[in-house]
């Protein structure tokens, strides 16, 4: 663990409101197949575990549609049927946060570290696993009230708690597909960020032993594009929309990809194809979060400017 954290404590603190989101998409991630006799475990085709179906449709409307306000509806359902189940507030804890509705990322992420520690006794993987999510959205929560440095020796502890509880998780099914994806995102971005990480051991964790593969394509394709790796970046999120093609958030990645590209390589036909996939995510505009919109829209018009006269 001494190792882990061998960095300055300000680069590894100021990352976590930005691995909350990310990673944390890891954890509400969406399977297309279901057993009809066991619904709600979207990560495993042996041996699921029991997570409830309201939650389950309620990562199918962000992860697999994309859409926002479904997801909402849903979610308010989970929280009333099926109030053991960590994973709910959790996504209830990123919605918040996507909204900057700071007190709701405090009140769910403290739900989340609740039910995930009340579930250790009966399904210790995902319990622990769901207690480590909790400590990591409480960072969170500290960066995003007290700012980066003065709440740096909070958040840095809490960093070590999420991979205490990932350790523990990971030494009940190492191999574990659920535990993979998440633990597989939050070693990504650091690897993104950080030096003394590497991007191609956590890669090799999500192609390995993760699941659902729709979403280790989509993690792949963000860390090569962080990397400036972007033939790979387009290699990745080609995969995710063939199984995700409904999804706006897709072809708004896709575009950032090819923008990138395009201006690396001077290529025109590039810069025309990432304006045709922005226009391509904002067609369901009406069911994405107003700020990623507007974000969309200037990264949109950002590209129309690097076409020549």
């Amino acid at each position: 663990m001494t190792k882990r954290f061998s960095s300055p404590r300000l680069v590894v603190s100021a990352r976590l409101t930005n691995l909350a989101q990310a990673a944390f998409g890891a954890a509400i991630a969406l399977n297309l197949w279901v057993n009809p006799s066991l619904a709600g475990d979207p990560f495993r085709n042996r041996e699921p575990h029991q997570i409830g179906d309201q939650t389950e449709a309620a990562f199918k409307a962000i992860f697999q549609q994309g859409n926002y306000p479904a997801a909402q509806r849903y979610l308010e359902q989970a929280l009333s049927k099926e109030p053991n189940e960590p994973l709910a507030y959790a996504m209830s804890a990123s919605l918040a946060y996507g909204n900057k509705d700071w007190a709701k990322l405090d009140t769910y992420s403290q739900k989340t570290l609740e039910t995930g520690q009340k579930l250790i006794s009966s399904d210790p993987l995902r319990g622990n696993l769901y207690t480590a999510v909790g400590h990591f959205l409480k960072g969170a929560v500290i960066i995003t009230r007290e700012g980066t440095v003065n709440g740096v020796p909070q958040a840095f502890s809490r960093l070590r708690q999420v991979y205490e509880y990932l350790d523990k998780a990971e030494a009940i099914s190492a191999n574990d597909p659920e535990l993979n994806l998440i633990k597989g995102y939050m070693d990504l971005l650091l690897a993104v960020n950080l030096p003394f990480a590497s991007p191609d051991q956590a890669i090799g964790r999500l192609e390995q032993n993760a699941a659902p593969g729709y979403l280790v394509d989509r993690g792949i394709a963000l860390a090569y594009r962080d990397l400036k790796r972007y033939p790979q970046a387009l290699e990745y999120v080609n995969r995710a929309i063939k199984t995700t093609s409904d999804n706006p958030e897709i072809y708004y990645l896709k575009a950032q990809i090819l923008k990138q590209l395009g201006q690396r390589e001077k290529s025109q036909q590039m810069i025309q194809e990432a304006i045709a996939n922005f226009d391509k995510a904002l067609t369901k505009k009406s069911q994405l979060p107003g700020d990623l919109v507007k974000q969309i829209e200037r990264e949109r018009s950002s590209a129309v400017s690097l076409k020549n006269p």
